[in-house]
């Protein structure tokens, strides 16, 4: 909401009209610190711990389940495109593709599990990237520049498009934007990947089956996160300074810094991973954390939903409000909608077994139709 779902480099004139007022930049700026490239995170490592539970729960059945979690994996490939045309921003889409890869990891030993993830989080894909093609682009010319002309094009067609055209926009030259984004240096594709081997990790360890027998690892947890992201924060600030002003992220310095921006994001996961499940262990704790699972058991259509609401009060064909309200109307109006939903969710799966997309992903999937109200 506080992107104004752009899901593209903002330009600096929309940016200030975006910020007015240093409350403004205050929330802007927290959400920066806390939530962006933070809950990513969290979805990717949820991801690849529930691939562990399905595999491991057929296993335990004496079924094969790869070949099934493939053809799931497809369904949501096609969730995710029809959804990418209304919001370029979608994830699902680049979640199905990796979790293609993610199925021969499932009978990979820790010691390679660690490896790659290793790998992937000091920057080893960023910096083989950088080695080879410097800072030319692989899918999309500047794309991923604030003042570029394609970034400026884009806002103005969602100000004054057709629904038409921003989809025909989103289902191409989108695709091509969300690609360099995920797998060219900025390479939140790879950490995707890296993020669902955690999870993966995380199932193999039983560290969430057996929480309470693993609580001191969390105690340890969060502090190692906490290490880590004062560490990497200041390496990040050093490195950023030590560039100057640019344009291009053009030199190995930052490349560098990048990577310690992504080492500061995965200490402030572990920090609210370890932190959530500390909190979990005591019976207060989980009673009020409790609040929020049948929002979390339809985070498919809770996530859906809330593009279809984000774009029609930022897009042309709704308030067209794209760019021009400050971020503190956003963040009231994504805290009424988080509220709302957690309502609904409740209420609906008082009444169902699964929310509606979840039904029909899980019904797709086996061939079958599974009764969705309790009296079905």
């Amino acid at each position: 909401m506080l992107e104004n779902y752009i899901a593209a480099a903002i330009p600096m004139k929309y940016g200030e009209q975006m910020n007015p007022e240093l409350i403004d930049q205050i929330i802007s700026g927290l959400c920066d610190f806390l939530l962006r490239g933070k809950f990513f995170a969290l979805f990717s490592f949820l991801f690849g711990l529930s691939f562990f539970i399905q595999m491991d729960n057929a296993a335990k059945k004496g079924k094969a389940y790869g070949g099934t979690f493939l053809w799931r994996t497809l369904i949501l490939m096609g969730i995710g495109f029809l959804h990418s045309c209304l919001y370029r921003g979608d994830i699902l889409l680049i979640y199905a593709l990796l979790a293609i890869p993610l199925i021969p990891f499932y009978k990979a030993s820790s010691k390679i599990l660690w490896a790659a993830a290793a790998f992937i989080f000091m920057g080893g894909p960023r910096y083989l990237l950088f080695s080879y093609f410097k800072d030319a682009p692989l899918f999309v010319e500047d794309a991923l520049m604030p003042e570029s002309p394609l970034s400026l094009g884009y806002i103005e067609l969602l100000q004054t498009g057709s629904p038409q055209e921003i989809f025909s926009a989103n289902a191409w030259a989108g695709i091509l934007n969300k690609f360099e984004f995920q797998w060219g240096i900025f390479s939140r594709g790879y950490l995707t990947f890296g993020f669902f081997i955690l999870g993966l990790l995380a199932g193999k360890m039983t560290w969430f089956k057996e929480h309470q027998q693993h609580k001191n690892l969390f105690k340890r947890g969060w502090i190692l996160g906490l290490g880590l992201l004062v560490l990497s924060a200041v390496a990040a600030a050093l490195f950023f300074m030590q560039a100057g002003e640019f344009e291009q992220f053009d030199q190995w310095t930052l490349m560098f810094g990048l990577s310690a921006v992504d080492l500061f994001n995965l200490g402030l996961t572990i920090i609210i991973i370890s932190l959530f499940v500390l909190a979990y262990t005591t019976q207060k704790g989980e009673k009020k954390l409790a609040v929020f699972a049948p929002y979390g058991r339809m985070a498919l259509t809770n996530y859906l939903l809330q593009s279809v609401l984000g774009s029609f009060i930022y897009y042309s064909w709704g308030l067209a409000w794209v760019g021009t309200i400050p971020s503190r109307f956003s963040f009231l109006m994504a805290l009424g909608l988080i509220v709302i939903q957690m309502a609904l969710s409740s209420w609906w799966l008082k009444n169902f077994r699964y929310g509606p997309v979840e039904w029909l992903w899980r019904s797709l999937t086996h061939f079958k139709r599974y009764p969705l109200r309790f009296n079905d």
